[in-house]
């Protein structure tokens, strides 16, 4: 998950150009970094790997770690482009601890996107690289906000592009009844007649927008809101479990600690006073 993801940037660049200049450039390398390239304007062909693509404007290119890149661009046409190189790990927090997992050698990116409505997207990457080249005092932290910004408007965009946008629709309806009835169970089949959709239809609908079944989602949205609840310190768990539409406190607690790695009473005494 991105949310998961520790980002380090070893640089950003980016030029707009007012009027336009010929521009003759042709570079091979291969980095021990990530890159994404973003172009506003370029026309050109750029070999990922053993794969070529056209270069052209809305495109997004992802070259991962170790993978050998050629890029040339037409000399007649002025370039903009926008790109960050960085590198990643995996931080997971678990059962109180910090775990880091080596570096995956790529990220689930496909090495050639052309995006449709991406002012979003150019607007962060803008910001991106402006906070990089101004380096005020904070640009550090700010940058690596951006850059897990720009990553989920582009998953985003990209999911946007390849499902149907009145299917997405219905998987934010439910995901907002989820959130007014989070004290209550809810059914499938009661999902399925809130958007009028097939049961079956609607669970794979729902995991290919969101990443998780129906049920996860519902209890993951359920966990997060007994984390506030136990935060606040004045309820024990039966009382946060009841609360939250468990009529089982014991079954609420192994889902809580199924989800986050330790009981609603371990979350209690390390997390929240672990003097």
């Amino acid at each position: 998950m991105l949310a998961d993801f520790f980002f380090h940037i070893h640089y950003c660049n980016g030029q707009k150009l007012k009027e336009p200049k010929k521009i003759t450039h042709r570079l091979t390398r291969t980095l021990q970094h990530h890159e994404l390239i973003f172009i506003l304007n370029a026309h050109g062909s750029i070999v990922i790997g053993e794969k070529k693509y056209s270069i052209k404007k809305g495109m997004l290119f992802y070259i991962p770690s170790g993978v050998p890149q050629t890029i040339e661009l037409d000399n007649q046409v002025s370039s903009n482009f926008m790109t960050v190189h960085f590198s990643y790990a995996h931080v997971v927090f678990n059962d109180g601890k910090w775990n880091i997992h080596d570096e995956m050698q790529m990220l689930s990116l496909r090495p050639a996107q052309e995006l449709n409505d991406y002012y979003f997207i150019e607007e962060l990457f803008q910001k991106l690289v402006a906070s990089w080249e101004t380096k005020l005092p904070g640009y550090e932290f700010i940058t690596k906000t951006l850059l897990q910004e720009l990553f989920i408007a582009i998953s985003q965009n990209i999911k946007k592009k390849n499902q149907n946008y009145a299917h997405s629709l219905k998987v934010e309806k439910i995901i907002q009844y989820m959130h007014k009835n989070i004290n209550h169970q809810v059914t499938l089949t009661e999902l399925s007649d809130l958007v009028q959709l097939s049961s079956f239809y609607l669970s794979r609908t729902f995991k290919e927008v969101t990443g998780y079944s129906i049920i996860k989602y519902f209890n993951k949205i359920k966990i997060d809101k007994a984390k506030e609840l136990l935060a606040e310190g004045n309820k024990k768990v039966k009382e946060v479990a009841q609360e939250l539409g468990y009529a089982d406190e014991f079954y609420f607690s192994r889902m809580f600690k199924r989800i986050e790695g330790m009981s609603p009473s371990e979350f209690y005494s390390k997390i929240i006073h672990d003097f």
